[in-house]
C-alpha cells in the first residue's frame, strides 16, 4: 500500500499541491485508509452473510426491506453515489436474518461500481444463495459525477431495477413497488 500513498502524492503534485504543506502531509495515508474502508467489498462473500442467517420457514408472503441507505464509488470517475435501496423476496422454505440484507447491499456498494450492475448483483446473490420464489430490488442514487462534473445537474435521481422470479408477474410487482412507494414518515 505504499505504492498507493504514493500515487496520491504524485496525484497533489500534478494538481498543482505542495504534499509536504501541514494540511497535506498526511493526506496519502488518510485516503488509503478511506479507500479500504469504502472498497472493503471486495473482502467480502455476499453468499457466506446471507448462510450465515438462514432459517426455515412455512411462510410465503413477501419480505420486504425498505430503504436501505447506500454509498458507493463510480467505478468511471472514482466519485461517490448515494441512496437507498430496497429488497423484497418470497420466501421458498427459508428466510434470511433482516440484518444480513443491508450487510449484503454493503458487500456491493463498497466495491467500484455502477448502479445498474449493483442492482442485479444484490438480486443475484439473493436468488442463488436464499433460492426464494421471487427477489425484487430497486435503487435510487445521487451520481456525484453528474452533479459536480459532466452535465452538473443537481439533486438528479437515478433508479435501478432487478426483478426474479415470481415479480416478473403484474400483480406481484405492483405489489411490491406500491409498498415501497408508500409516503412514510419513518413511523410504523
Amino acid at each position: 500500500m505504499k505504492n498507493f500513498e504514493k500515487s496520491i502524492t504524485n496525484i497533489l503534485e500534478e494538481i498543482g499541491e505542495d504534499p509536504n504543506r501541514e494540511g497535506l502531509i498526511k493526506t496519502p495515508k488518510r485516503v488509503k485508509k478511506a479507500y479500504e474502508f469504502m472498497c472493503g467489498g471486495y473482502q467480502k462473500d455476499p453468499a457466506k452473510i446471507l448462510n450465515d442467517a438462514l432459517f426455515d420457514t412455512k411462510s410465503s408472503e413477501m419480505v420486504v426491506v425498505r430503504g436501505v441507505e447506500f454509498y458507493s464509488l463510480c467505478e468511471h470517475h472514482l466519485l461517490p453515489f448515494f441512496g437507498e435501496c430496497s429488497v423484497a423476496y418470497i420466501p421458498d422454505k427459508k428466510v434470511v436474518g433482516l440484518s444480513k440484507i443491508p450487510r449484503m447491499i454493503d458487500v456491493f456498494a463498497r466495491r467500484l461500481q455502477i448502479q445498474e450492475r449493483m442492482t442485479e448483483q444484490i438480486a443475484d446473490a439473493i436468488m442463488e444463495t436464499v433460492k426464494p420464489k421471487g427477489v425484487a430490488v430497486v435503487s435510487k442514487a445521487r451520481h456525484m459525477c453528474m452533479e459536480m462534473r459532466g452535465v452538473e445537474k443537481f439533486n438528479s435521481t437515478t433508479s435501478t431495477s432487478a426483478l426474479r422470479g415470481l415479480f416478473m408477474e403484474q400483480k406481484t410487482r405492483e405489489e411490491f413497488f406500491s409498498i415501497i412507494n408508500a409516503p412514510t414518515n419513518n413511523r410504523f
